[in-house]
């Protein structure tokens, strides 16, 4: 660990623009993975549908599709009032 200290300090000393670089770069890779951030952007993302329906009468063979647009069908999003 103190070869690293060594390391880092005179890399710092000759190139502080180039360790700087790299410790932004490293940061910008690493931050996503431990950011809290990142599940609730995953979960917002799974619940939002890539192709929203097309309005159609229900002519009572289709139990998939509300009777009424605030019929309450699909997932539930009680975890993003609770965010």
């Amino acid at each position: 660990m103190a070869a690293v200290g060594a390391f880092l300090k005179n890399l710092w000393n000759k190139e502080p623009v180039i360790l700087t670089s790299c410790a932004i770069g490293a940061l910008g890779i690493a931050i996503p993975f431990i950011s809290p951030y990142t599940k609730y952007t995953a979960l917002i993302n799974s619940s939002v549908p890539y192709n929203y329906p097309v309005p159609v009468r229900d002519d009572g063979n289709m139990p998939d599709i509300p009777a009424h647009p605030s019929e309450p069908k699909g997932r539930n999003m009680e975890w993003l009032k609770d965010f």
